[in-house]
């Protein structure tokens, strides 16, 4: 990336400025209408309900992480205040879209908060494969757009309502030919905001945005496929097959990009299949019913994803691989990680009332912690940048209190949302929910163990499948330098 200097910009200070003011004020205005109970509306147009003011603080809190990284690492760009100018008007426009009310209001705001995002995917103009990344993804907002469109427009028209409120307000009424018109496009316009497999072609072929872009992007941006759902939780909520769908797609979509994970070389490439995968948790969690639980797993993938990009300087360098020298068998570390992981699971399930019992959902939704807990602790157990000892003896003094603050997330968050229609709208375990149960557990074994990996052609399969669209690979390295 070519830079070139130039004289002093206010407009990243009042940018920073303003977003941290406002992530200010929305803590204010949380405590305000929690103290005194207002309600906050402009109708047709506007509500402000409990997603809007948790996600109103979020939305400018990793936007101000974000810029404020910004003010530095884009000193020098020649578009800087451009970039800075999209930033803020990306998160206006979020804000605005978890408050909008009028569907037409809601797909305009979701197709503009589209188009941002691949304009800073191609914020190098200089750079063909920059430009690339741009087109495709503005091709998969565009679609999801349509598609979201196409849904409201539906059930709109069902109900006689041209509001959100009052679509689910009248949503038990339509009938399940209408409800399915309109849930299954929306459904597919969640996928493809989210980077769902099949649809994740866009999102891997995104890294060539900055840095900071690529943190918005992945802690942010693709989050508003479960933000989507939980909005109109009740369209699906009232559907079973639709729900159980919807856990099916989530579950294979975790599995595939955790192993797609594993053959990715590059740093950035293995972020991004990280986030596919959290994303398919963040999806299976909407189809189980807990959609406070999808909304505090984004606010929690958001915190650390945007960590990751942000640090990822430290981490993309050349060097020669080197073997991984444990101190202890694998067994032990496995041990370590499967104990930590139960107990992590147990604290949660004490902590929020979800999986104490084997008769509904929340079994799955606790399997779902446990899995992440046990995952993440495996890789951080055969990191070796610490003895041994200390890793093994550490894990579970790190990994329990992170889960009881997460598990306090989770609390805080369902409070908040209580205004919502089925925020929690967990169903009995069937036969078909224990069965894709075991096919989850199944799939990250196998995974876990590496068994896909000793299939030639299944590595060749997932090798390609993970890879960013041709158009978007640069050819060499000094391409980058363009």
């Amino acid at each position: 990336m070519s830079h070139t200097s130039q004289q002093y910009s206010a407009v990243p200070v009042v940018s920073t400025t303003l977003v941290w003011t406002l992530f200010i004020g929305s803590i204010v205005l949380v405590a305000a209408t929690s103290w005194f109970s207002i309600e906050l509306a402009a109708e047709p147009l506007v509500r402000v309900d409990g997603l809007t003011k948790v996600m109103w603080v979020a939305v400018t809190f990793f936007s101000g992480i974000v810029q404020s990284f910004s003010r530095r690492y884009m000193a020098a760009d020649r578009d800087v205040d451009l970039f800075f100018a999209r930033i803020m008007l990306f998160t206006l426009v979020v804000m605005g879209l978890v408050a909008a009310d009028h569907i037409a209001l809601f797909v305009l705001l979701w197709t503009v908060m589209g188009l941002l995002m691949a304009e800073l995917i191609g914020h190098v103009r200089a750079w063909p494969q920059a430009q690339a990344s741009k087109r495709l993804s503005r091709r998969y907002f565009l679609g999801g757009s349509a598609l979201l469109g196409v849904g409201l427009l539906a059930l709109s028209a069902g109900t006689g309502s041209g509001t959100i409120s009052g679509i689910l307000a009248s949503v038990d009424s339509l009938p399940q030919s209408t409800l399915l018109l309109g849930a299954a496009p929306i459904l597919l316009a969640a996928l493809v905001q989210s980077a769902l497999v099949p649809f994740h072609g866009w999102l891997l072929s995104s890294m060539t945005g900055p840095t900071p872009a690529s943190a918005i992007m992945h802690a942010g941006f693709v989050n508003a496929g479960g933000l989507l759902l939980t909005r109109l939780a009740p369209v699906f909520a009232i559907q079973e097959y639709v729900m159980l769908g919807i856990v099916a797609l989530g579950a294979v979509s975790s599995v595939l990009a955790q192993a797609m994970m594993l053959v990715k070389a590059d740093y950035k490439g293995r972020l991004g299949c990280s986030t596919v995968a959290q994303m398919g948790f963040m999806i299976l969690q909407c189809g189980l019913g807990f959609f406070a639980a999808a909304v505090a797993h984004l606010i929690i993938h958001g915190f650390y994803k945007a960590y990751l990009f942000l640090s990822t300087g430290s981490q993309v360098v050349k060097k020669a691989p080197k073997k991984h020298k444990y101190g202890y068998p694998s067994v032990v570390t496995t041990g370590v990680a499967l104990l930590t992981a139960v107990a992590g699971g147990a604290v949660f399930a004490l902590l929020t009332g979800k999986g104490t019992t084997l008769t509904d959902t929340g079994v799955f939704l606790a399997v779902i912690v446990v899995v992440s807990v046990f995952r993440g602790a495996t890789e951080l157990l055969n990191n070796d940048s610490l003895p041994a000892i200390v890793r093994l003896g550490g894990m579970p003094l790190v990994m329990l209190p992170a889960l009881a603050i997460y598990a306090g997330v989770y609390n805080g968050v369902y409070a908040l949302l209580s205004d919502l229609p089925m925020v929690s709208a967990g169903t009995a375990m069937t036969p078909a929910h224990w069965a894709l149960l075991g096919l989850f557990l199944l799939g990250h074994l196998s995974v876990q163990l590496g068994w896909l990996q000793r299939s030639r052609r299944l590595y060749v399969t997932l090798l390609n499948t993970a890879q960013a669209s041709p158009g978007t690979i640069p050819a060499n390295a000094s391409e980058y330098e363009n």
